[in-house]
C-alpha cells in the first residue's frame, strides 16, 4: 500500500468532478424508486442492471431467514422476505496485489409520513442550489451512488482496483440490520468496508445498538358508565411508557461507564413510535399496543438489555393494581442489535484520513452517534474495520430530507482516493 502522488490524487479528484453531473442524475433516478420496506426490489433491479453494465459479476437474492436466524447478530422479523432483495456486484482484478474492500449501502428508506407536509413529493427528487431533496436521498441513496461513481471515476482514468471490490446494496438497515448480515453469511468478506451514511463529513467512532419491541397490554372492558369497575388498557399503557422513561434515565446515568459516550448529553434515546388500542369510544378499552425503540451501549448484549427491559416493566406493573396480576407482554419485532466501537489506529482509518485531507483540505474528524448502523455487522462479527463516513445532510427521517451536493462530491472523491491507495490500481 503506497500513498498516492499529488499528481494522481488531483487527477482522481478531477475525474470525480467530471462525472458529478451524471452522478446527480443517477442519484435522482434512484430516488424515484419508492424503496420502502417490502418494496425495495425495483430499486434493486435498477442497481443490479447498472452494476452489471459496468462489468461487475452480479449476485442477487432474497434473504432467507433460515440462513441467518441462528446468527448472534440476527434480529427477529414479522414480515415476509420475498421482496427483501440484496444485490452484490464483484469487481476482480487480473492479479490480487492490493487489499480487498466492501462498499456498502442500504437502499431501504423509512416511511414518508403525511405527503402533504412535504414541500414537494418525496419520491420526485428535485435539486435546489447545492441541495438534492427526496425521501432516502440522504439516507442513503446519495451514498450508494458515491460508492459506484468513485469506481467510475477511476475507470474514466483507465484504472480499476488491484484487489477484489464488492458493491453491496442491502435492505433492512432501517429496521433489523438483517440485510448486511445476510451478505456476511453468504460469504462476503474483505479487508475493510466503507458505508457512506449521511454523517456530516465525519467518521463514526462508536454507535449504539438498538432494540425494537412491542408492549401488549390487556384491560378489562366494561361500558363507560361503569368505568370504575373495569381496567383501561390505554391508560395502563401510559403508565408503562412513563416507566420506560425511568429506565431511559437510568441508562443515560450510566454513560460514564462507557468509553466515548461519557460526554454525550443523552446517548440513550427511547421512543414510542406507534400506538393503537381500544375498539369503541363508549367502552373501556380491552387492549393497547405500543411499539418502542431504545438504544443500548456497545458491549451490552441485546439479550441482557431485553431482560432488563422486561424486569423493569414487571416492577412498573407491580405498582398498578390491575397489571400486577396481568403483566404486559413484550414482543421483539425488529432491531435486536448491539453497538460497536471502531478502535483507533487501524490502517484503514489512516488511509481514509489521508483521502479526506486531499478531498476536503482539512483533517478528518470522528464522532459518536446514538443511532443504529450496519457497521456493527462488520466490526463485531467479521473483525473488519468499517468506516461509516458520508455527506452532510438535513432532515433524514423527516420532511424535506436533503443532502448537500458539494459534500457528496467530496465524499465521492475521498472514496475514490481510498480505493486507489487501499486496493491499489491496475490498468483496465
Amino acid at each position: 500500500m503506497t500513498e498516492l502522488s499529488p499528481e494522481l490524487t488531483q487527477r482522481i479528484l478531477d475525474a470525480v468532478a467530471a462525472g458529478f453531473e451524471d452522478q446527480i442524475a443517477f442519484t435522482t433516478t434512484l430516488g424515484r424508486f419508492p424503496s420502502l420496506r417490502g418494496q425495495e426490489h425495483t430499486a434493486q433491479d435498477f442497481l443490479h442492471d447498472q452494476l452489471q453494465a459496468r462489468g461487475y459479476a452480479m449476485d442477487r437474492w432474497a434473504i432467507d431467514v433460515d440462513d441467518i436466524k441462528h446468527h448472534p447478530g440476527f434480529s427477529p422479523v414479522t414480515i415476509d422476505y420475498s421482496n427483501a432483495i440484496n444485490v452484490v456486484g464483484t469487481l476482480r482484478p487480473r492479479a490480487e496485489t492490493g487489499r480487498s474492500l466492501i462498499l456498502n449501502g442500504h437502499v431501504d428508506v423509512v416511511p414518508t409520513g403525511p405527503v402533504d407536509m412535504w414541500t414537494t413529493p418525496p419520491f420526485e427528487p428535485h435539486r435546489d442550489g447545492d441541495w438534492l431533496y427526496g425521501r432516502g436521498i440522504a439516507d442513503m441513496k446519495a451514498g450508494i451512488a458515491a460508492n459506484i461513481f468513485a469506481v467510475d471515476a477511476l475507470a474514466r482514468l483507465g484504472y480499476r482496483p488491484a484487489a477484489t471490490l464488492y458493491q453491496q446494496s442491502v435492505v433492512e438497515e432501517e429496521c433489523t440490520g438483517n440485510g448486511a448480515l445476510a451478505c456476511l453469511q453468504r460469504g462476503y468478506r474483505a479487508d475493510a468496508a466503507i458505508i457512506p451514511e449521511p454523517e456530516d463529513d465525519m467518521l463514526v467512532r462508536a454507535n449504539t445498538g438498538v432494540l425494537w419491541f412491542r408492549v401488549r397490554v390487556q384491560g378489562a372492558p366494561v361500558h363507560v358508565r361503569e368505568a370504575g369497575t373495569g381496567a383501561n388498557a390505554i391508560e395502563a399503557a401510559y403508565e408503562l411508557i412513563r416507566g420506560l422513561r425511568e429506565l431511559e434515565a437510568a441508562w443515560n446515568a450510566r454513560k460514564g461507564d462507557h468509553r466515548y459516550f461519557e460526554d454525550l448529553d443523552h446517548p440513550i434515546n427511547f421512543n414510542v413510535g406507534k400506538i393503537a388500542g381500544g375498539d369503541w369510544a363508549s367502552s373501556v378499552p380491552a387492549w393497547c399496543e405500543f411499539d418502542c425503540r431504545i438504544a443500548i451501549y456497545p458491549g451490552i448484549s441485546a439479550q441482557d438489555a431485553a431482560r432488563e427491559i422486561e424486569d423493569h416493566l414487571r416492577r412498573v406493573s407491580d405498582r398498578i393494581p390491575f397489571l400486577a396480576n396481568n403483566p404486559p407482554q413484550v414482543i421483539y419485532n425488529g432491531f435486536y442489535a448491539e453497538g460497536y466501537v471502531l478502535e483507533e489506529g487501524t490502517q484503514a482509518e489512516a488511509t481514509l484520513a489521508r483521502a479526506h485531507m486531499s478531498s476536503y483540505a482539512e483533517p478528518l474528524q470522528s464522532f459518536v452517534t446514538p443511532g443504529y448502523l450496519d457497521g456493527r455487522v462488520f466490526v463485531i462479527y467479521a473483525d473488519t474495520p468499517c468506516l461509516v463516513y458520508g455527506p452532510y445532510s438535513q432532515a433524514i427521517h423527516g420532511f424535506d430530507e436533503r443532502v448537500k451536493l458539494s459534500s457528496v462530491q467530496r465524499v465521492t472523491g475521498t472514496i475514490a482516493l481510498f480505493i486507489a491507495e487501499w486496493c491499489g490500481l491496475e490498468e483496465i
